[in-house]
């Protein structure tokens, strides 16, 4: 006992050393990777370790570097597990995955700051999406658990996340983080303020912890989180793996990692869009690529924002007065309005444009069809507007499918042919002269699959063989 005390008692020195060479200017701040319980000094100096972090986290504010803020408000409580020096070891020999979900970290984190921060909770957390999605976005679990903080259905409704065609707040930056540290703060009340015990629930359920601490009880053990061997080991390594990808950004150079700085400034704004909108052409009018607004408008499962809300979209903030601008200039008419439509029995698209009073060829426009076959029980998209519709590439798909890509066939060469405006698979087939399902097949997509703006597709050809028009006669099956 009196040689952990004197290391909690070292490291609190150190953090206090370091703070001051902070305000002498340092360009980083390292600060106490776990923090144990307040002790009533630190050292001679007597500086309360609430009082020492509130003063980090201050001044760690006025940094260039967002992961300075993040070090600077460290507060989870020691951990002993040796589970923490495998995971630390696993980030540390893979430096090219640590590089990955940095770049997809850099667009989100300093909202995520932010929002820990305010809440006055351990920063640590705002690396929770770290051992959850690894800052995807769209990431999306056997468990139907997707986004950032990885929200299965019923848990993203019971926190105020709608879910439907259009959007998922799940995956709604904003929207997801407010719901997650709402959900970690419950849990850190229902566990009487232990964090590990929190955290664990917020992976296993809180149900499930209980249960543990409940068996352990029974019989005299200890209640603890590394100690609850009833657990899965995805939860026993949950907590370790948060402690480990913490204790590296905490120190970097000793793991032999490179972290690019990560701004302290917001990459994006959230921008009123008074009602539902084209994201393709609100990026074009506002010179964004359209990408770029993807990225950070994932809760939009389609390329328009919903017909009934949320009414906002995140835009770079570099870019916020030419969207206003845009948005202003945007006449009302090319803000496309859309009804979903689900088609019954006994109906043509005749009679559902005479009912929805839009021409045939507009619905099959917006819907991408090429002949006026349409199935009972599918869905059609009804533009509601008066201008004719011209079919945008559409939004990430709700669910990603999982397929593996088929092989290479023998005797040819790849391209990549990146989706521009008005692609659809069959264009795409006419230009290459190949069929549709060997472009499913290759890029482990189906025919439903939803194309995005700046998607690279592989395309399979012949050597010297230059794109033309399909011979849609005999399809070679040799080459799928």
């Amino acid at each position: 006992m009196d040689n952990k005390k004197a290391t909690r008692n070292n490291r609190l020195r150190w953090i206090a050393i370091m703070f001051v060479s902070f305000i002498a200017g340092c360009s980083s701040l390292p600060a106490s990777l776990t923090d144990s319980e307040p002790t009533d000094s630190v050292s001679s100096t007597e500086v309360d370790e609430a009082t020492l972090r509130a003063e980090r986290v201050a001044a760690a504010r006025e940094s260039d570097n967002v992961w300075d803020r993040i070090r600077a408000g460290y507060g989870l409580a020691e951990l002993d597990s040796p589970l923490i020096a495998r995971h630390e070891r696993w980030f540390a020999s893979n430096p090219a995955y640590i590089e990955r979900m940095v770049k997809r970290a850099s667009l989100y984190l300093y909202h995520i700051v932010e929002e820990v921060e305010k809440r006055d909770i351990p920063m640590e957390i705002a690396l929770l999406p770290a051992i959850e999605s690894a800052y995807k976005a769209h990431a999306y679990s056997r468990a139907r658990a997707s986004g950032l903080w990885q929200f299965i259905p019923s848990t993203g409704r019971l926190y105020g996340l709608n879910q439907n065609w259009w959007y998922d707040g799940r995956r709604d930056v904003m929207a997801a983080t407010d719901a997650a540290l709402n959900y970690l703060q419950k849990l850190e009340k229902d566990f009487d303020g232990n964090w590990h015990l929190a955290l664990a629930a917020y992976n296993a359920g809180e149900g499930r912890i209980m249960r543990a601490r409940k068996h352990n009880a029974k019989r005299g053990r200890s209640t603890e989180y590394t100690k609850l061997y009833t657990l899965k080991p995805e939860t026993l390594n949950y907590v370790p793996k948060l402690i480990a990808i913490s204790n590296i950004i905490a120190d970097p150079q000793k793991y032999g990692i490179e972290l690019p700085v990560i701004p302290n400034e917001p990459y994006f704004t959230q921008v009123d869009v008074g009602g539902q909108i084209d994201m393709s052409i609100l990026a074009k009018k506002a010179d964004i690529p359209i990408g770029d607004l993807y990225d950070i408008n994932p809760g939009f499962s389609r390329w328009a924002t919903a017909p009934n809300g949320p009414y906002h979209l995140l835009v770079p903030t570099d870019h916020v007065d030419k969207v206003i601008t845009a948005l202003a200039e945007l006449p009302p008419e090319q803000r496309i309005k859309y009804a979903r439509h689900k088609i019954r029995h006994g109906q043509t698209l005749s009679s559902i444009s005479r009912k929805f009073r839009v021409g045939v060829r507009a619905i099959k426009q917006a819907n991408r069809l090429r002949s006026s076959r349409i199935r009972a029980g599918r869905n059609l998209l009804i533009p509601l507007s008066s201008r004719r519709i011209t079919a945008s590439v559409a939004g990430n798909v709700t669910r990603p499918i999982r397929r593996k890509p088929a092989k290479a066939p023998v005797g040819h060469v790849a391209l990549m042919h990146k989706v521009r405006p008005g692609d659809t698979l069959w264009s795409i087939a006419t230009r290459y002269n190949v069929f549709i399902y060997q472009i499913t097949r290759w890029n482990a997509i189906s025919r439903r699959s939803v194309l995005r703006l700046g998607q690279s597709l592989k395309i399979w050809i012949k050597p010297g063989k230059t794109p033309g028009t399909a011979a849609l006669s005999t399809p070679d099956k040799s080459q799928g």
